[in-house]
């Protein structure tokens, strides 16, 4: 803790003149232990929000992201100030694992970064149980809104991580908040209505604009954009990660320097594509929606949409991450309604059949009073996505029918590195009464000892987190090495009568409003590419924020609206559905329903077809990704 003033730490650690709109009543708000939710536009400075003031506090500040990139490339920026910040996440070895456990109980830290899964962790828990947790930050926090576009069950969690680890202030952060959004984080998080910083979302520097064209012309749409433009950093973002391995070819055809970057490609490739994009080496980075996000690079000319996005907050989100050194910079959409059956097949693929939700929720409501599951394996026994899954248990709990016990892992085991006798002998009497015990509860094998925690339980008296907190103070002291693994999830069954027809029938509307909500999603950019008044007014409409005229957007500036062609209506071959036929009979696990059909033949993966490796391989798998999953649905029906 430092008892310097923002204003100094701001200059000294940081090497910023003055704040940027918001930063500094944020920060006041949680100095004088408030909580607070700061909504800023991408690339406003959001994490020196925490960053700063977590330098200000005692104790610990908790930084909850999704995103793996930002983690990292924070952590680095961080370091190089002499700021000890680490993280802890999947990626870690256990060596390194070891390394940031024992800085955090040494009290060393004053920023950790973690994914919202991490805090329903038991391994994690024991290890933070009882610190002095002073901020918990939480990056993209309209994820706990269900009415926003990217939910993620986990994040309802963390209000719930929030009382039990007795966390002093949060800080809830995001870029895309509609006020409905805006109001479930405040509720979620105990912000009051004068703590919600809310810079706007109004870019003065962008200039938005949308051209139409067919899905064929859109290549030399962007060569024809990129050669009559002066040269500056670009984001050409695509829809799938083929797209963008085939825009930076031609384009590199064409004389141009660009790269692609996806999940596809390897973390050292897209590592390297990443870094040669920050320092100018590539001018041009073809993505996929990813891309970008904690980038912080200030000098991106240009964003263009190859394809269209899925909705305003996706587009204010990409759009976002041009011009962030306040100079002009260009967004520009390539609108073509055909991409709407692209996007819209997606968002269909992704709502589970109602005979799957059916048999899932009877296959937890049979399994008694404690129910011990994984998402993945639910995921593959009914084939549904494993976030959907995720999704569906958390409705489960939020109906009151079981409630969330934590995580836990099923596999335990440990390498000694000296005798027992010797590891014992560093003990009084009590201590090793109870670490013999422990260790008469383990299998040993030639070199590992797997412990039976459920055994070492009933023999001790002690908890499963006393022991794991014993296994892990060992390990502290270098005594063993331990290894955990079989994570998996507990729920409790808390209401013993249920109607399981009306509970199923209420999940399957559920789904169908999410599914309805995403359409409206898509449709709703569709009627902004062909919106007659201004651009940028429709954008902020749609956040709560009119304007007047910008008088700097495409409309503004005299470009005639636009009439999309309507989508190109597609007449599919009888002999995908003969061949369709014959394909589900020889793998009716995973094409046996209508609807599993219609998910495989649009190029849309599940668990069950991730499991027939051979079916991905076939011809029929993507064959009608040009159509509208309704009608394919239909002529499987």
């Amino acid at each position: 803790m430092t008892k310097e003033s923002p204003e100094t730490l701001l200059k000294s650690k940081f090497g910023f003149d003055a704040f940027r709109p918001g930063q500094q009543e944020t920060i006041e708000i949680l100095l004088a232990g408030r909580s607070a939710a700061a909504i800023f536009p991408t690339g406003s400075g959001k994490s020196l929000c925490y960053q700063l003031t977590a330098l200000l506090l005692p104790g610990l500040t908790l930084v909850v992201s999704p995103l793996l990139a930002l983690m990292k490339d924070q952590i680095d920026s961080l370091q190089a100030k002499n700021i000890k910040a680490e993280r802890l996440d999947s990626s870690l070895t256990e060596e390194k694992y070891r390394e940031v456990s024992n800085a955090i109980r040494r009290g060393e830290l004053k920023m950790l970064f973690v994914s919202p899964e991490r805090l329903t962790n038991e391994r994690f828990l024991n290890l933070i149980r009882g610190l002095q947790i002073s901020l918990l930050a939480v990056d993209e926090a309209h994820c706990i809104s269900a009415w926003g576009h990217n939910f993620r069950p986990d994040y309802l969690k963390l209000a719930q991580a929030v009382k039990s680890l007795k966390v002093e202030r949060v800080l809830a952060l995001t870029a895309t908040a509609t006020p409905k959004v805006s109001d479930d984080m405040a509720e979620a998080f105990n912000i009051g209505n004068g703590d919600v910083v809310n810079t706007g979302f109004y870019r003065p520097n962008l200039e938005f604009r949308v051209t139409g064209c067919t899905g064929t012309d859109r290549e030399q749409l962007l060569i024809k954009r990129l050669n009559e433009r002066p040269a500056g950093a670009a984001i050409v973002y695509v829809h799938l990660q083929k797209d963008a391995e085939h825009v930076a070819r031609r384009l590199c055809e064409n004389g141009f320097h660009a790269a692609a970057y996806h999940a596809g490609l390897k973390n050292e490739v897209r590592a390297a594509v990443q870094e040669a994009f920050m320092e100018g080496r590539i001018p041009i980075i073809c993505a996929t929606i990813a891309f970008g996000m904690g980038v912080d690079k200030a000098d991106i000319r240009y964003v263009y949409h190859y394809h269209m996005a899925k909705g305003f907050e996706s587009y204010l989100q990409e759009t976002g991450r041009a011009g962030r050194d306040g100079d002009p910079a260009i967004c520009e959409l390539f609108a073509c309604a055909d991409d709407g059956t692209t996007l819209e097949n997606f968002v269909y693929g992704d709502t589970p059949a109602a005979s799957s939700i059916e048999c899932l929720v009877n296959d937890l409501l049979d399994a008694g009073e404690e129910i011990d599951v994984t998402a993945r394996e639910l995921a593959r026994d009914h084939d549904i996505r494993q976030l959907v899954v995720s999704t569906l248990l958390t409705h489960l709990e939020l109906f009151g029918i079981i409630e969330f016990d934590g995580y836990y892992y099923s596999d335990i085991r440990f390498e000694a590195h000296k005798s027992g006798a010797e590891i014992l002998a560093q003990y009084d009497e009590k201590q090793r009464t109870f670490l013999r015990q422990i260790f008469a509860c383990g299998r040993k094998a030639r070199k590992w000892v797997t412990l039976n925690v459920e055994q070492a339980e009933e023999r001790t008296g002690h908890t499963r987190a006393v022991i794991l907190r014993a296994m892990e103070s060992l390990q502290e002291k270098q005594l063993i090495t331990l290894q955990m693994s079989g994570y998996r999830q507990r729920f409790k069954r808390v209401q013993q009568e249920v109607d399981r027809s009306a509970i199923c029938e209420r999940l399957v509307d559920l789904f169908n409003e999410h599914e309805g909500q995403e359409i409206d999603r898509i449709q709703g950019m569709i009627r902004y590419a062909e919106e007659a008044d201004c651009l940028t007014n429709r954008l902020l409409t749609y956040f709560g924020e009119p304007i007047e005229s910008c008088g700097h957007c495409g409309t503004c500036m005299g470009d005639k609206p636009i009439n999309l062609p309507k989508r190109k209506v597609i007449a599919v071959d009888a002999e995908v559905f003969n061949q369709m036929n014959e394909l589900a009979l020889r793998y009716p696990k995973a094409l046996g329903e209508p609807k599993q059909q219609a998910r495989f033949l649009c190029g849309l993966n599940s668990p069950a077809v991730s499991a027939e490796r051979a079916l991905r391989g076939t011809p029929l798998f993507n064959s009608c990704s040009h159509v509208p999953f309704s009608a394919v649905l239909t002529a499987v029906e």
